[in-house]
């Protein structure tokens, strides 16, 4: 099955369909565009002339190839013949079934069906069409033109060949596709829960603001901090789909809805569109607070451990001692300790000890609980020490943890490959890692180990290590 010269019918003349419709358009195909709306073809037609001479002005595209590009695409007042049909309806199970079987009414056996959904099973709207093999889901990211990401989901029906054939069709329009099993959430909506969810537990639990908690994750790499991020997203949006999430999985544990975002969206507090979520807008996020630190005099410090860590701390600190076969990693000195977390609270050790997060970037903030002198240390790394209460796994490593269990899972139960889940949450979600990436750096036995404290400490479902982990740690 080839659709590389297919032309194309895409509904839904919104903010996704006018991006597909202008991608396939600059990749050579005749596309149909149509709205039920009254005039909202021709009205985002005009739009994407707007945006293809914007285009044009900053010299990223010719005049030729723009006008060209604009030509292709055709406003109609009815559904239409097409090889691939790409929907970008709205996201309700019973409309997505009437239009399918609207199209199959109309469209050619051999035509394939492309649904953008982002979190209805493929497995479900195929029920009731007459060649479920054709369905397949074509979910892209916004916007669309600039978005590399295509996951391409299979639902129980789809045929092989129809999903291999959208595979193939994205990377000719210069994506980068992945293949996904219809599960909730697909790849990134699922694999991403973690990073709004141990947040929203962190600040259940009081360990640290808001801004801390932002500030820590940006330095770790990621471009916006979770609450700064959710503040963007809408409260209101970003709780429904944990819901719906949630509700998907039967109610396990790991997806469990926040009380804290419930009363933002209770209180109206959503975010940059109501001019308050966790915080007020436009100001955003306040600045931290420079810190003041004086480390501790020390006859004799010492460092701990091995691998690339302990060689920066050796490297910042010349003049101290090397501790190799340490089973931890970090600075000591006169009976106090320095310690990268595993899991455990800094109140679990002597005093005058410091538990510090993982630090993935070489300068920023950086969390830390216990004892506040050893942690001025870390300034000498160029880390920023911010204090939180005394938590298994601070915030960047429980995060990271987390998402690295889900990722495992996902690969687990067959949603996607290693390959597939780093790709994806790199381009789908910006993050500053894979995974799966994260998990050879960190070390599969160091995940499970800190997954594990964290459910002793929380005794429940949330924290349970993926078989698929445990086995990389054998």
């Amino acid at each position: 099955m080839n659709l590389n010269d297919s032309r194309i019918l895409v509904v839904g003349a919104g903010l996704m369909g006018a991006g597909i419709a202008q991608v396939a358009a600059q990749a050579g195909h005749d596309v149909a565009l149509f709205d039920a709306r009254a005039g909202a073809a021709e009205a985002a037609k005009a739009k994407l002339a707007q945006t293809l001479d914007g285009l044009v002005a900053k010299g990223r595209l010719d005049r030729e190839a723009a006008s060209a590009a604009l030509a292709r695409i055709r406003p109609v007042e009815a559904l239409a013949p097409a090889g691939l049909v790409i929907e970008a309806i709205v996201e309700n199970l019973e409309v997505k079934r009437a239009l399918f079987a609207e199209l199959e009414a109309l469209l050619p056996d051999e035509a394939v069906i492309a649904t953008n959904t982002s979190s209805i099973s493929v497995t479900a709207l195929a029920r009731g069409m007459k060649k479920p093999g054709r369905l397949v889901g074509m979910h892209f990211f916004n916007p669309v033109p600039l978005m590399k990401l295509v996951e391409v989901v299979s639902g129980l029906g789809t045929a092989p060949e129809a999903a291999q054939a959208v595979f193939e069709l994205a990377a000719r329009w210069g994506k980068t596709p992945v293949h996904a099993r219809s599960t909730p959430g697909f790849i990134v909506n699922r694999i991403a829960r973690p990073y709004y969810a141990e947040t929203l537990m962190l600040l259940q639990d009081r360990a640290a603001t808001p801004e801390v908690i932002d500030a820590c994750l940006r330095a770790a790499g990621f471009r916006m901090g979770p609450c700064e991020l959710m503040d963007l997203i809408g409260h209101d949006t970003n709780f429904a789909v944990t819901n719906s999430v949630f509700a998907a999985n039967f109610f396990d544990r790991r997806f469990t809805p926040s009380l804290v975002q419930q009363e933002l969206v209770d209180a109206g507090f959503l975010g940059r569109k109501s001019g308050r979520g966790f915080y007020r807008y436009p100001e955003g996020a306040p600045a931290l607070p420079a810190v003041q630190v004086q480390a501790p005099r020390a006859a004799r410090l010492v460092v701990h451990g091995r691998g690339a860590l302990a060689e920066r701390f050796a490297g910042a600190v010349p003049e101290a001692a090397r501790e190799l076969d340490s089973d931890w990693t970090g600075l000591s000195a006169d009976g106090r300790q320095l310690r990268l977390t595993d899991g455990r609270r800094a109140a679990e050790f002597a005093p005058g000890t410091a538990v510090f997060d993982l630090p993935l970037a070489p300068a920023g903030d950086i969390a830390y609980a216990g004892d506040a002198g050893p942690a001025t240390w870390l300034t000498r790394l160029g880390l920023t020490p911010r204090a939180m209460a005394d938590l298994p796994g601070l915030v960047v490593a429980r995060t990271i943890a987390m998402l690295v269990n889900e990722a495992a899972d996902a690969v687990q139960q067959g949603v996607c490959d290693e390959a597939g889940a780093d790709a994806a949450m790199k381009l789908g979600v910006n993050y500053p890692a894979g995974p799966f990436e994260w998990l050879t750096l960190w070390g599969a036995g160091a995940v499970a180990a800190l997954l594990d404290r964290l459910d002793h400490h929380y005794r429940g479902e949330r924290y349970r290590v993926s078989p698929y982990l445990l086995n990389r740690t054998t």
